[in-house]
């Protein structure tokens, strides 16, 4: 019975509230819908709130309510999830009512707000980039604020996002194979993010891609490449001693170097072949330049015994027509 009588309570609390929503819809008292907007922002109704106080914006346009309306809009945004609109609304108070004393806190909302619509690491990054210049706009416009600590720890987590990004795209391309362009995309993560966190993982995978590049190339690009790896397996072990990428290093430099050695030995059978083959040809040109000389020799030997023949005929008796 007592479970009944509190269900029973409970249903009419609902239609009563749901009773004043509907009158406060329909009202055109901008005191009262109002009055209902805010108690329902109290009892955290942030759907039924904001359907209220969408019909107040213009109602308490340039009035003492309007910052509030604007202000308790943008936050039952906020914890409604709708971020962008929450976001808008926030840096509309903020740029609107500068000298209110909430300003910092909507214009903090605001750089939160898109730090809320961050995209996961693996979707497009452009809402994480605009959320960093967001926060970093607020701490350029509040240096002294006492929330810069936190806005930091922000940007900080969504800057390691950007750098996850990137690494696992190089990643990929490591997967695939194709180290020439892995080497290249780690590189670069490097280069865009000198402090990140992901540093000891993107050196592994550079030496392994630079190895594997090595090992795997092209005669002609094989030296080069086996020369730029050793070179880089130097660089890491002295500049990251101690470390299990130094390790790394010296174990693939000794594979590197008889790699190179081998390497070497078929360049001086490649070379000594490509000797053999040049003086091949050398001798087939010679030949052929000796053959041609002794063509060109016989036939103006013909030529001169052609020239001495006609030389040595007497020309023909001149014949006369006797006339009768």
């Amino acid at each position: 019975m007592k479970k009944y009588l509190i269900v029973l309570l409970a249903f009419f609390a609902l239609s009563a509230c749901n009773k004043q929503q509907e009158m406060a819809m329909k009202s055109a008292d901008k005191d009262y819908i109002l009055k209902v907007a805010n108690e329902n922002f109290e009892k955290k109704k942030w759907t039924d709130a904001l359907a209220l106080y969408e019909r107040l914006s213009n109602l308490v346009a340039g009035t003492d309510d309007a910052p509030n309306v604007v202000y308790n809009s943008a936050y039952a945004n906020y914890y409604d999830k709708n971020y962008k609109l929450a976001g808008h609304q926030f840096k509309n108070f903020s740029v609107t009512f500068p000298q209110d004393p909430r300003a910092e806190d909507a214009a903090y909302m605001s750089a939160l707000c898109y730090y809320e619509g961050s995209m996961d690491y693996n979707l497009d990054q452009t809402s994480t980039e605009l959320a960093i210049n967001e926060l970093q706009n607020f701490l350029n416009n509040y240096p002294n604020t006492e929330k810069s600590k936190n806005i930091n720890e922000l940007i900080d987590e969504l800057s390691y996002k950007l750098e996850f990004k990137a690494y696992e795209n190089a990643r990929q391309y490591y997967k695939m194979a194709d180290y020439k362009a892995a080497n290249v995309a780690f590189e670069n993560v490097l280069n865009d993010f000198p402090s990140t966190k992901l540093a000891p993982k993107i050196y592994e995978y550079i030496l392994k891609s630079k190895y594997e590049l090595a090992v795997n190339s092209v005669y002609d690009l094989k030296k080069d490449r086996i020369e730029n790896a050793l070179a880089f397996t130097k660089q890491v072990e002295r500049d990251m001693p101690n470390t299990e990428n130094a390790k790394t290093a010296v174990d693939l430099r000794a594979k590197l170097q008889k790699e190179k050695e081998s390497f070497l030995e078929l360049e001086k059978k490649v070379e000594l072949r490509k000797k053999e083959l040049q003086d091949k040809q050398k001798e087939e040109e010679a030949r052929l330049n000796l053959e041609k000389d002794q063509r060109e020799a016989e036939k103006k030997a013909r030529q001169i015994k052609r020239d001495s023949a006609a030389l040595n005929t007497p020309a023909p008796a001149a014949t006369f027509n006797i006339q009768k």
